[in-house]
C-alpha cells in the first residue's frame, strides 16, 4: 500500500476503535472490576477478531459470513454469555479493604483470549466497516499479500494503542477505590456496564 493510504486507513480505524462500544466497555469494566491482570489477553482476543473480519473483507468473503450466519450467531451469544458471567462475578464477589491494584484470582490467558475473540466475532457487522473503509484506499481485487500484511499489522498496532490507553486509564481510576463500600459500588457499577455490553452484543 501507499504510505499515505495506510496512514489514512489507520487514522480512520483509530477514530472508530476509540469510540466507546461493547468491546471498549468490556475492557474498561473488566479492568475497573477485576484489575488490569488478564486485560491484555482479553484485548488481544478482541483485536484478533478484528483481523478475522478484515481478512474476510479483503478476500471478498462477506457472502460467506452471511452463509455461516448461524455459526456466528452461536459465537455472538457465547460472547454475550461470557460477559454476563463476568458481570455476575463482579456483583457477587465479597469485598474487603485492600490494595485494589493487587493481583486477583488468575484466569487462564487462553480463556480470556477466546472470550475477547468471541466478543468480536459475534458482531459480523464489523466486516461492513472494513468493506466500506478499504475501497477508499485500495482496489480489493488487486491487493497483494504484502498489502494485506500491512493492513493487518496496522490494524493490530492501532488497536494496541487504543486498548492499551483504555487499560491504563481504567487501572489508574481503579486505584481511587480502597474502602469496602467503594469497592462494592465499583464492582456493581462495572458489572452493570459489563451486562450492558453483553446486551449490546446480543442485540446486534
Amino acid at each position: 500500500m501507499e504510505p499515505a493510504g495506510l496512514i489514512l486507513f489507520s487514522s480512520a480505524l483509530f477514530i472508530a476503535a476509540a469510540s466507546p462500544g461493547p468491546g471498549i466497555a468490556a475492557i474498561v469494566a473488566r479492568v475497573l472490576g477485576r484489575g488490569p491482570k488478564g486485560a491484555i489477553p482479553f484485548s488481544i482476543g478482541i483485536a484478533f477478531g478484528d483481523v478475522v473480519w478484515l481478512t474476510f473483507a479483503v478476500l471478498g468473503l462477506a457472502a460467506l459470513a452471511q452463509t455461516f450466519h448461524g455459526v456466528f450467531l452461536v459465537v455472538k451469544y457465547a460472547g454475550a454469555a461470557y460477559l454476563l458471567y463476568i458481570a455476575y462475578k463482579l456483583w457477587t464477589t465479597p469485598v474487603e479493604a485492600r490494595d485494589v491494584a493487587a493481583e486477583e484470582k488468575t484466569e487462564h490467558p487462553l480463556k480470556l483470549l477466546l472470550g475477547g475473540l468471541a466478543l468480536t466475532l459475534g458482531n459480523p457487522k464489523t466486516i461492513v466497516f472494513y468493506l466500506a473503509l478499504l475501497p477508499t484506499f485500495l482496489d480489493l481485487t488487486k491487493i497483494t499479500m504484502l498489502g494485506y500484511l500491512e493492513l493487518a499489522v496496522a490494524t493490530l498496532a492501532v488497536l494496541a494503542v487504543v486498548f492499551g490507553g483504555y487499560i491504563v486509564l481504567a487501572a489508574r481510576a481503579r486505584r481511587l477505590f480502597t474502602s469496602p463500600k467503594a469497592i462494592r459500588i465499583l464492582n456493581r457499577t462495572t458489572g452493570t456496564v459489563m451486562a450492558g455490553a453483553a446486551a449490546a452484543v446480543a442485540a446486534r
